[in-house]
């Protein structure tokens, strides 16, 4: 079976010890393509060396609603630069996050030197990534917690790729599925559905149409706790490294989900891939 990750983190420190055997393991498993999402400026020229180096990466670049509050005045020109030179390359990770402003502690070590951007500051910078991804028509990879009315007034004020763009780990509600199926989403699912109290996740990835699905690890987060699995230890501030391997694990948890075989959903999701991360 050829196995796509549509979404992932490939390039966090994390990971980096590990590559070389991370990318002889998505190779045994039959990897074909993962897309890589750097959040930040700093992280766009990590990601970019990447590309050149694995076959496999499809870049994507962005700024995320967790980093805008720390982005530079000329972050629009440095994001444009890449996309430009990249043919192949995409915008994200992207989107609104109302937990960070709400919800957050401010002991939170995840947080550590960021100015925590209001939410109408995250739409705007949203708004002029959604509309470069519009411009360029690649497709947009989208990060929303707690903010899925803002997410969709952005999307219908805002021009969106052609091509469509990606809910990704969609934890929205399912009532809106067909909605923003309508506007042009897919569904990326991973392994945090698998959790008790995501009873509501997973029926929006039952509800989802099959041409609109998709798998990701976001590794190194969300690492598996069933044995036999892919492993890399711990990181340095003790959390789990989830190894980018345990896509496996995430088709297994979808086609047990929808109730098909794993083979025939690797086909139908290599399908909506293809359709939304191929050739510009």
């Amino acid at each position: 079976m050829n196995l796509y990750d549509a979404h992932n983190h490939f390039h966090f420190d994390a990971l980096a010890p590990h590559r070389a055997q991370v990318d002889a393991d998505l190779r045994s498993i039959g990897l074909r393509a993962a897309v890589v999402n750097g959040t930040c400026e700093d992280e766009w020229p990590v990601v970019a060396s990447l590309a050149r180096e694995f076959s496999w990466l499809v870049p994507s670049y962005g700024i995320h609603p967790w980093d805008c509050g720390n982005r530079t005045p000329a972050w629009r020109e440095k994001l444009r630069a890449p996309l430009t030179a990249e043919p192949q390359a995409h915008v994200g990770e992207i989107g609104l996050d109302r937990w960070i402003v709400d919800g957050a502690r401010p002991d939170d070590p995840r947080l550590a030197g960021l100015r925590i951007a209001p939410l109408a500051e995250q739409r705007e910078v949203f708004a002029a990534q959604l509309a470069l991804a519009a411009e360029l028509n690649r497709a947009a990879s989208i990060h929303c917690t707690q903010a899925f009315g803002p997410l969709l007034e952005v999307l219908r004020t805002t021009p969106r790729p052609a091509r469509g763009f990606l809910l990704h780990h969609y934890s929205g509600p399912v009532e809106m599925v067909k909605t923003f199926v309508g506007l042009g989403a897919y569904f990326s699912y991973n392994l945090a559905a698998e959790q008790p109290q995501c009873n509501a996740e997973r029926a929006s990835f039952l509800a989802a149409p099959p041409d609109r699905l998709m798998v990701e690890t976001d590794a190194p987060a969300y690492a598996p706790t069933e044995p036999g699995t892919f492993s890399l230890g711990l990181a340095p501030d003790g959390s789990v490294i989830n190894h980018p391997a345990n896509l496996t694990l995430a088709y297994a948890s979808l086609a047990r989900l929808r109730g098909v075989t794993i083979a025939s959903l690797a086909a139908q999701t290599e399908e909506n891939f293809h359709r939304l991360f191929g050739p510009a």
